[in-house]
């Protein structure tokens, strides 16, 4: 077995993890995102301080899903949570959609945070928080931040910068290439990365450190054999 410590994924081998565990084992993928999303939790819950407010910015894809599922755990914990949207909420789809209507029947406070008004109405909720959860962007992002996850991004790092709020990346930090480790226009600056199964390439390289701070592997229930399958499989 190849220790954990020395194991990253590249973007591919990411997809290729979820494909198969679904595709091969019969994982459902709302399984795997739940895992992910469960375990997360448990950690970002060691660093909430009592009576403190978690934060957590949701994206479309299934890292704002992973968002959600957080944000029903740690609630269920008894912690103070609110949820801040950085799209339109009918551009969820899938098990993403699933987990945001959940959190929506469970009533808990959802902000919408997908445009400069919009960003500046919740921005005075936002900065009340003592840990902020990223969980915007994932692995499948490459290329330059668009608008408005650009300011998304940039009103984070500005809490965060201010001293008023410790932030967790959830996989990697939004506007970090999964591959390079390169920053993009707007990347997050994350004090913690929990990410999922194993490190990612782009940790690996000079100055990412800087943008994921301690990172921690979190598991999301895939077979260990197949992740070893996966890492012998791929020469990149």
């Amino acid at each position: 077995m190849v220790p954990e410590s020395s194991v990253f994924l590249t973007r591919a081998q990411v997809r290729e993890v979820d494909r198969r565990a679904i595709e091969e084992y019969g994982i459902p993928g709302i399984v795997l995102m739940e895992n992910a999303g469960k375990n997360a939790a448990k950690l970002i819950q060691g660093w909430l301080p009592a009576g403190g407010l978690l934060a957590i910015v949701c994206g479309r894809g299934n890292n704002g899903g992973d968002g959600f599922v957080i944000a029903r755990h740690l609630f269920n914990a008894g912690s103070h949570v609110e949820l801040f949207l950085a799209c339109d909420p009918r551009q969820l789809t899938g098990d993403a959609a699933t987990n945001a209507h959940i959190a929506e029947k469970m009533a808990l406070p959802m902000h919408p945070f997908d445009g400069p008004e919009r960003i500046k109405q919740a921005v005075t909720v936002l900065a009340r928080a003592a840990v902020i959860v990223d969980a915007v962007l994932g692995t499948g992002f490459s290329g330059q931040v668009r608008s408005p996850l650009d300011q998304v991004i940039r009103t984070i790092n500005e809490i965060a910068g201010a001293g008023r709020a410790m932030v967790v990346a959830i996989d990697l930090p939004s506007g970090l290439d999964c591959d390079t480790g390169a920053p993009s226009n707007a990347t997050i600056r994350a004090a913690h990365t929990i990410t999922f199964v194993a490190k990612k390439a782009g940790f690996a390289a000079p100055g990412a450190a800087a943008y994921t701070g301690e990172v921690h592997v979190a598991d999301i229930g895939a077979p260990r054999m197949l992740v070893q399958q996966i890492i012998g499989g791929f020469s990149g």
